[in-house]
């Protein structure tokens, strides 16, 4: 049995006219007429309103009353993140269909064409927009308002600088505009102009507080090599670097960071109140009264090199407290040396307190009393008549000055350098630098200085030449230096003597030359001033008077024996038999 009811057809359906495609008497050409007629009148290129129907990540389906829905890409939406379904937004006609049969949109140029009077207008009424912040650019941002792109500057982001720009890419915000360049279509926004007016009344109302010794929070905004700049909440002041901490700072970065807040203490500012003077250090207290109070003069401190200088090292003993080692207080030695001789900035070091005034908060100290002072026991490591080798320093016309030690100097006069070479300059002796063996002469404590003497370490050859250089004996020398008045010679058994240039006449009349080697006679030897006086002339004149003077009588003895002395004073051991036999032969006659 069926279980299918029986159906009645419908009695008025007309299958003629549905299988001829015809309704009610009407074609289908009809029909879609009247379809056509319910929907809008679109033509290309032009702007009309649309609803959000759907959206995605891609694209954004709008509903214009067409037939068929058009497609937006979703990228010219970015500058509306609250966009939703339902909403209406104007839309550029740009073709009815594609060559799949698709409407197709443009935001983007429905905004262009309508942006520009936008902007205008915005600019006119101190309006407040929201735009799409695309990209960076050179100094600054570009942003998508109404679809045009127009430039954010830098300085106009926020009331604080910006150190990261990159973190605003992306994000929608609050402008206004602020200005715009009619003949090449260029905008300038501003978000900072949205908040300045509400910083400005704050601003007013913290500058009429302001009091000298007040304490308040502020935010870092900027670093610089020669302070730091604190926003006080619209208000900016200044902590030179010296005010940010007690101790010596050569970096603020070593005390603050960007942003950190803190609290300040302002110090001073203008009538304007424009310039504010901050300070940090001074909210804790002066590391001076926190000194040690047991700490005196001739303690033994600890501490730090932080600056030097020609005139001598600040060494920080604790922070904000230094005192100064002048280069006097760095070696027992007389000759001053820079400061950078002895230390460097960094050095750990230990100095001993030589002054010390606290309510000056002022402190002196010193190096070399760390050391004996060498002069303390200067007789016992330097007795008269030891002997030592020292360090030729510099030269003076008159002698050489040495160092035995750091601090133990002494003089070498030009005289006590040699016992027979007669030195002009002790440049023609030794050189700086070098070593000189020495013998202490003399000490004078007081001065702190030592006679010194080269020449006494060897025995004096004078006290041998006094015997050998008799006036009347005859020696071999050499002409070493020829000059006007004279010359000198090198005798061969030691020591320098002189001759006059009448005394260098030879035998034959001609003069003695630089390098002749020649008998001389000693005419005059005195040891005190270690002369030798010589000629040549007497060794052969003499011979030939006394042959002359042999005839001749005197009259009276006496003069007779003088004048036999006075020649004997000029002659050689070898001619006293000569001179003897002489002498009888004239008191034969008389």
């Amino acid at each position: 049995m069926s279980n299918f009811k029986n159906v009645e057809p419908l009695q008025d359906f007309n299958w003629e006219e549905f299988e001829n495609g015809t309704n009610a008497g009407a074609s289908a050409e009809e029909l879609r007429k009247a379809y056509d007629e319910t929907l809008n009148k679109v033509s290309e290129h032009q702007v009309v309103d649309g609803k959000v129907i759907s959206f995605d990540k891609k694209e954004v389906v709008v509903n214009i009353g067409y037939k068929s829905d058009g497609i937006i890409p979703a990228s010219e939406f970015r500058y509306n993140p609250d966009l939703k379904i339902g909403d209406v937004v104007e839309v550029y006609v740009e073709n009815q269909e594609d060559k799949k049969g698709q409407l197709i949109l443009s935001h983007r140029k429905a905004r262009l064409s309508k942006s520009w009077e936008r902007v205008n207008a915005a600019l006119d009424n101190d309006e407040i927009i929201q735009g799409y912040i695309k990209c960076r650019t050179k100094g600054g941002m570009i942003v998508d308002v109404f679809g045009i792109e127009a430039f954010l500057p830098g300085s106009q982001i926020d009331v604080h600088p910006i150190r990261d720009y990159d973190v605003f890419v992306g994000k929608t915000m609050e402008f206004k505009v602020v200005k715009i360049n009619q003949e090449f279509r260029n905008v300038v926004v501003s978000h900072k102009a949205l908040i300045e007016a509400e910083l400005e009344a704050q601003k007013k109302e913290i500058i009429s507080k302001l009091e000298k010794g007040q304490i308040l929070e502020g935010t870092v905004k900027n670093i610089t090599t020669y302070g730091v700049f604190v926003d006080l909440g619209g208000v900016d002041g200044l902590i030179h670097i010296t005010d940010l901490s007690w101790g010596r700072v050569s970096d603020p970065h070593e005390v603050v960071s960007l942003d950190e807040k803190i609290n300040v203490v302002i110090l001073d500012f203008d009538n304007d109140k424009k310039r504010i003077a901050l300070g940090l250090k001074q909210l804790t207290p002066h590391p001076w009264d926190a000194i040690d109070e047991n700490l005196k003069v001739g303690d033994h401190v600890k501490g730090k090199v932080v600056v030097i200088a020609d005139y001598g090292a600040f060494v920080e003993i604790a922070p904000g407290v230094e005192g100064l080692i002048h280069v006097s207080e760095m070696s027992w030695s007389q000759h001053l040396r820079s400061a950078q001789d002895f230390m460097h900035v960094g050095d750990e070091i230990e100095a001993v307190v030589l002054t010390l005034d606290r309510e000056e908060r002022k402190m002196s100290l010193g190096i070399k009393q760390l050391r004996e002072d060498p002069w303390e026991a200067i007789e016992v490591k330097y007795p008269v008549g030891s002997k030592h080798t020292a360090k030729v320093r510099n030269f003076t016309n008159f002698g050489i000055f040495v160092e035995l030690e750091e601090g133990v100097d002494g003089l070498i006069h030009i005289s006590d350098l040699s016992w027979t070479k007669k030195v002009k300059h002790p440049s023609e002796f030794t050189q700086v630098g070098a070593d000189i063996d020495v013998v202490v002469l003399e000490i004078d404590k007081e001065n702190r200085r030592l006679s010194l003497g080269h020449k006494q370490l060897e025995e004096n050859p004078w006290d041998t030449y006094e015997t050998l250089y008799t006036p009347g004996s005859v020696h071999t020398g050499k002409i070493t230096e020829m000059m006007d008045k004279g010359a000198v010679i090198a005798l061969n058994e030691g020591g320098e003597g002189f001759a006059t240039p009448k005394h260098l006449v030879k035998e034959d009349g001609s003069q003695a030359q630089q390098g002749e080697e020649l008998p001389f006679k000693v005419i005059e030897f005195v040891k005190e001033t270690k002369r030798i006086i010589l000629s040549h002339s007497r060794t052969f004149e003499e011979e030939k008077e006394e042959v002359k003077k042999a005839p001749r009588k005197h009259a009276a003895k006496k003069e007779d024996e003088n004048v036999i002395n006075n020649v004997a004073a000029g002659t050689t051991l070898g001619d006293l038999d000569a001179l003897a036999e002489l002498k009888a032969k004239m008191e034969k006659g008389e």
